[in-house]
């Protein structure tokens, strides 16, 4: 997960929740022109054509893998009415994408024509570099369609990518393991959610299940507690002047501290990765060896992949699986509803052919997006397409969403790889204890004064 630098504030989903509630919105808007179409004629013609993919749907320790299998049907669908395109695709596990393969390919110059996009600084980066297609012309109907959620793919007025998915994040849990320690009720404040974490390990349960050794599902953790005790001007005027000076970021850090002293997380948290394994704190929770772990609606699919891959084994994970928003806290001039977000998107790389821009119109139209919440349970992006979530968890996470007071884009995202890279290696030391509150201020302003 990483994001733009000063643009980045742009979306700083701060606007308002209008980000992922267009997309989660119950009274889906009117289709435009060609929103409900499966394809689109930006096509240039006959002429045999190759698309290279590459995307994060790889398959789980059990061998199954729903977001790979959607694509792959995806892209088949596609070139069955386009028979002059062959997709080839490469799933690739999601750190190793985003951190290695995607850069390395870009500044070779030998990059995949479509590419997983998180949006944001990362994107705004990327396009400064000249390593994306503008997407503007092919994809303006789409863009109007989308509304506010295409935001985090735009740069400087300019469309490079679109998202497929979009959502807020929380605290999934296994209820079984609640009712074992003697907690009646979900936690909606921090006082509550550490008593919770008190009676857990009494009950011998790991409480909190975390992959701090990928970094960024530690930081996630700070960044709820600087979207708790930064409002929303400072949050949105900060990250555009790349300027931490207010106390309000020190605090958050603090506020991390405070809670790492209850002790919430498995032992050896910092060698513990997010999704890779039966160790890995994903793994621990699908397993029902720890009770909680703060994550972005995609550990839905994540979680299914540790399962036997039969129905009745995902259907028992599901029996056994919850989720609450992430409970407010007692201080702080952020606002309480305040959500963190993000989601998935796909850029064209700029030589890749036109076929390319035609293939992302279809990935969001209405159908696919559609078919993509009712095969792997994610949240649409087409207003039109929010008819189909019908498990009742992701209605939970989509009235949330509606709710919350406004949806802010990842930090690290949002800040770029350079900043928001800072700003995780921060966290990552606090959890480690080789490093503080004002060591992560300090990281991020130095990261700043080299922008």
């Amino acid at each position: 997960m990483t994001h733009f630098r000063r643009a980045g504030a742009m979306v700083a989903l701060g606007t308002s929740a209008a980000l992922l509630l267009a997309a989660c919105s119950s009274d889906p808007e009117p289709e435009t022109s060609g929103s409900s179409d499966t394809t689109s004629s930006a096509a240039s013609g006959d002429d045999p054509v190759t698309l290279t993919w590459w995307h994060n749907g790889v398959a789980g320790d059990t061998g199954e893998n729903t977001l790979g299998d959607y694509w792959d049907k995806v892209a088949a669908d596609y070139t069955a009415e386009h028979p002059n395109v062959t997709i080839e695709i490469e799933q690739i596990q999601n750190e190793d994408l985003q951190r290695t393969r995607i850069p390395t390919a870009l500044q070779s110059g030998d990059a995949p024509d479509i590419f997983q996009q998180w949006g944001g600084g990362e994107l705004a980066a990327q396009a400064e570099a000249g390593y994306l297609m503008d997407l503007s012309e092919p994809l303006a109907a789409d863009v109007e369609r989308l509304g506010g959620a295409i935001a985090p793919w735009q740069a400087d007025g300019v469309t490079y990518g679109v998202p497929f998915q979009f959502a807020v994040e929380g605290i999934w849990y296994r209820p079984s393991l609640f009712e074992a320690a003697g907690i009646a009720d979900e936690p909606t404040t921090m006082d509550e959610l550490n008593d919770a974490v008190q009676k857990l390990k009494d009950a011998d349960i790991i409480p909190i299940a975390v992959g701090a050794a990928d970094k960024w599902p530690a930081a996630h953790w700070w960044y709820n507690f600087a979207l708790r005790s930064c409002s929303q001007d400072t949050m949105n005027a900060d990250t555009a002047a790349l300027d931490f000076s207010d106390p309000c970021w020190l605090d958050a850090g603090a506020q991390l501290e405070e809670f790492l002293g209850t002790e919430p997380f498995q032992d050896q948290f910092m060698s513990t990765v997010a999704q890779t394994g039966a160790t890995s704190s994903a793994g621990l929770v699908a397993n029902a060896n720890a009770a909680m772990e703060l994550m972005g609606q995609w550990n839905y699919f994540v979680y299914e992949g540790f399962t036997d891959g039969s129905e009745e084994g995902i259907q028992a994970l599901h029996d056994d699986l919850d989720w609450f928003p992430m409970p407010a806290t007692a201080s702080g001039e952020g606002a309480p509803t305040a959500s963190m977000g993000g989601g998935d998107g796909f850029s064209c790389y700029k030589d890749a052919p036109t076929e390319c821009a035609d293939f992302l119109s279809y990935l969001v139209s209405d159908d696919v997006q559609r078919g993509y919440v009712e095969a792997v349970g994610g949240m649409p992006v087409a207003p039109s397409a929010t008819d189909a979530i019908t498990d009742p968890v992701l209605q939970e996470i989509a009235a949330a969403s509606s709710e919350a007071e406004y949806v802010q884009l990842w930090l690290d995202t949002l800040l770029g790889p350079n900043v928001g890279g800072a700003l995780n290696d921060g966290i990552t030391a606090q959890f480690a204890a080789t490093g503080d509150a004002q060591n992560t201020v300090d990281l991020m302003t130095a990261a700043a004064a080299t922008q």
